[in-house]
């Protein structure tokens, strides 16, 4: 008779390590544990039930048995550009629910729920409730000058030279260090957005402020966290000039997620401005297909994901 093993427990999105990123290396499951192969046939071993999102850099390769892994123990794989100045494509291990994803749906297609959406995050964003009497169209342009502004302070304030948010993804290396910094620093937040928005059974290309893109609600989210975040890591380390800023922002902002405890505050953020639509959550089907690692009463909190 085979031993039985116990069910697995995924770790709670809360309480992972917020982002690890990879590049020139093989992903690979060997003896059981997902690793990181490199030329050399050095292996790193990464505790991937621990992370909530890898980003994988031009030079990796990933095997089916190292996609499925991740997968089951809910950690989010995103693809992107060199130096994380793009997300190209990521995976999406079980955890989308259709009763979640049709409440997000109706919200963001009832103009009236939309609209409450967008003004809760605004209003979680600055602190302060906007202005009555204005279209979705009418906050984007508010928010846009306001962004703009905050720019110009965070560059007086760590004194950085600041033309414009600027950048041309085909020729990164052009760009100032500025704009690379932030660049980086925003594609940090945007990995452990979408994991969390994941986890929490929501689409990431759903949004209400942004709208049209894979990412839109990751933007939408992340949106609330960036300048208390990760745009005063870009330009403090922007300041001092690095000569390998992408590598001094990622481990800046690594260890600004920990100290933040960010993951155990995106899902509730979430659900606090999906909620502030005003239409009733329906309820999940009866005949609802279980998620990968299906959750126990009591396991945890909205965060396990499958």
């Amino acid at each position: 008779m085979e031993p039985q093993l116990p069910p697995l427990k995924p770790i709670p999105m809360k309480d992972r390590v917020s982002v690890v990123f990879v590049e020139k290396g093989n992903l690979d499951v060997l003896d059981g544990a997902f690793v990181v192969v490199d030329k050399n046939g050095v292996r790193t071993h990464i505790p991937v039930g621990g992370v909530a999102c890898l980003m994988l850099e031009p030079g990796t390769r990933v095997s089916h048995m190292a996609v499925m892994l991740a997968a089951r123990v809910g950690c989010l794989l995103v693809w992107v550009g060199d130096g994380g100045v793009r997300l190209y494509a990521s995976g999406q291990p079980g955890g989308a629910r259709a009763d979640r994803l049709l409440y997000q749906a109706k919200l963001a297609l009832d103009d009236s729920a939309r609209l409450k959406v967008v003004r809760k995050m605004y209003a979680l964003r600055y602190g302060e409730e906007p202005p009555e009497r204005r279209s979705v169209e009418q906050l984007r342009g508010i928010e846009g000058v306001r962004v703009r502004k905050m720019y110009e302070m965070f560059a007086r304030q760590y004194g950085v030279v600041w033309k414009s948010r600027n950048y041309d993804y085909t020729e990164w290396e052009s760009g100032d260090i500025p704009n690379r910094c932030l660049s980086s620093a925003t594609a940090c937040l945007y990995g452990i957005c979408e994991a969390a928005i994941l986890a929490a059974g929501y689409a990431p290309a759903v949004g209400f402020i942004h709208t049209g893109k894979p990412q839109s609600f990751v933007y939408d989210i992340a949106d609330i966290f960036k300048f208390e975040t990760v745009v005063p890591v870009a330009f403090r380390i922007a300041a001092k000039k690095p000569t390998q800023p992408e590598r001094e922002v990622r481990l800046a902002c690594r260890d600004s997620f920990r100290q933040s405890r960010i993951l155990r505050r995106i899902i509730p953020t979430i659900e606090e401005v999906l909620t502030a639509g005003g239409v009733e959550r329906p309820k999940a089907h009866e005949e609802a297909v279980e998620i990968a690692i299906p959750n126990k009463e009591g396991i945890g909190d909205a965060g396990h994901r499958g």
